[in-house]
């Protein structure tokens, strides 16, 4: 199933149609096609050249890995010419959270001076928490926790070049890598670029949603994200994930036009979140001991399409038993309570609609689940195809900001 549903997405993704059926017959398993050259970019073969392959030591392994010093980039690939990617592989000896997300990688396509892809090499493959973990995914993968596989299409029509710096404390001693990509004669003229983004805000200001992806205006496609939480010990062990996406879409403004139930509920389970790892979504890392989550979405089967413009947001919203909240005010937690669930619709209390406010020890107010606004550390990729191949975010920030207060994983029982 996961073959042929990886088949199904790159048909559809390529020609920029979508498809909900993963199940039908896998005809370009057996059917020849005449169209495209199979390449290789990696350290036997930088240029992906034909019959170059294997040049040092008679053939014998020669040149299996490179080494990146601080401070310096290597570039893993630069394809000349129309092609897609079908596949990126790599791994490294040093997979420490400074690594993780100290290691930036970057994706320029068709000449372009801004890169499309601008990302933690952690982040991107869903290791955001720091902490690699084994999992496959439609898209990505990291089989045995040790290494980074992306499945992603991505097209391009004048050249491509990937590039990874080192923007960690410590020598990269060892990446091996490589690039699987086709040459092709040309594009469909509906091809997209894939671009991906990376962002982080330490401690989310109360009331105003993260940005997953900042307005953007062109035509696109919304291929999903992943988030990382590091949730603010001033909660306690109160649950973090009420926030309700948002997805505006072509015009929207005051309101958008998707908007789901609850974060984990984004991620398609409900009532808290364990850790999992599905084809479309799941969470690699949920360590309440240590208030580390990592969670994504891909919206493959559910295709996000836009004309004009897209803006992602992710309410910072957490919840508890109104005594709990209560308690949080007394001790001086930054919050602002939102509602109060007393299991029904039956005398659901909307707050923020009441004037003047009704402070939430009135004693008229019934017990229940009580929704606040809460302050996080929150970081997240957006993972999008846009029809345009140069970056139209800000660059990410700087190594330090990215590995600062990172926390290491709950010790192994």
């Amino acid at each position: 199933m996961m073959l042929f549903g990886s088949l199904r997405l790159l048909a559809a993704m390529t020609i920029g149609v979508a498809s909900t059926s993963l199940a039908e017959p896998p005809d370009s398993l057996y059917r020849f096609q005449a169209e495209g050259e199979p390449r290789w970019a990696s350290p036997e073969n930088p240029a992906g050249a034909r019959a170059a392959g294997g040049r040092e030591n008679r053939g014998a392994k020669g040149h299996a890995f490179e080494t990146i010093p601080v401070g310096r980039s290597h570039v893993i690939a630069d394809i000349k010419g129309a092609g897609t990617i079908d596949r990126m592989w790599m791994t490294i000896e040093d997979r420490s959270p400074e690594a993780l997300r100290g290691l930036k990688l970057e994706i320029f396509w068709d000449g372009a001076e801004r890169p499309a892809v601008s990302v933690p090499l952690g982040d991107f493959f869903l290791h955001g928490a720091s902490e690699m973990v084994p999992m496959e995914t439609a898209l990505l993968a990291s089989p045995e926790g040790r290494s980074f596989v992306s499945y992603v299409p991505m097209p391009f029509r004048k050249g491509a070049r990937l590039v990874v710096t080192n923007e960690s404390p410590r020598q990269v001693n060892l990446i091996f890598y490589d690039i699987n990509y086709r040459t092709l004669r040309s594009q469909p003229k509906d091809a997209l670029y894939f671009h991906a983004w990376w962002s982080r805000d330490r401690a989310t200001v109360l009331g105003r949603d993260f940005r997953i992806l900042p307005r953007i205006e062109g035509r696109g496609r919304f291929l999903g994200a992943s988030v990382t939480v590091l949730t603010n010990p001033v909660y306690g062990k109160t649950w973090w994930g009420e926030g309700e996406v948002k997805i505006a879409l072509d015009g929207d403004r005051d309101l958008p036009s998707l908007v789901g139930t609850g974060t984990e509920d984004y991620i398609g389970t409900a009532w808290g979140q364990g850790a999992y790892i599905n084809r479309f979504q799941g969470a690699p890392i949920a360590d309440e001991a240590q208030g580390r989550w990592t969670f994504y979405r891909f919206h493959v089967p559910d295709p996000i399409f836009f004309k004009q413009d897209i803006e992602v947001s992710l309410q910072q919203m957490g919840g508890a038993r109104k005594a709990i909240v209560l308690d949080l005010q007394k001790r001086g937690a930054p919050l602002i309570p939102v509602t109060i669930d007393p299991g029904s619709r039956n005398n659901f209390q909307q707050l923020l609609t009441k004037e003047p406010p009704v402070p939430l020890s009135d004693p008229s107010l019934p017990d229940g689940h009580t929704n606040f606004y809460r302050s996080d550390d929150v970081a997240a990729v957006a993972y999008f195809y846009l029809d345009r191949p140069e970056g139209v975010l800000p660059g990410i920030a700087a190594a330090a900001e990215r590995t600062a207060a990172l926390r290491l994983p709950s010790p192994k029982k």
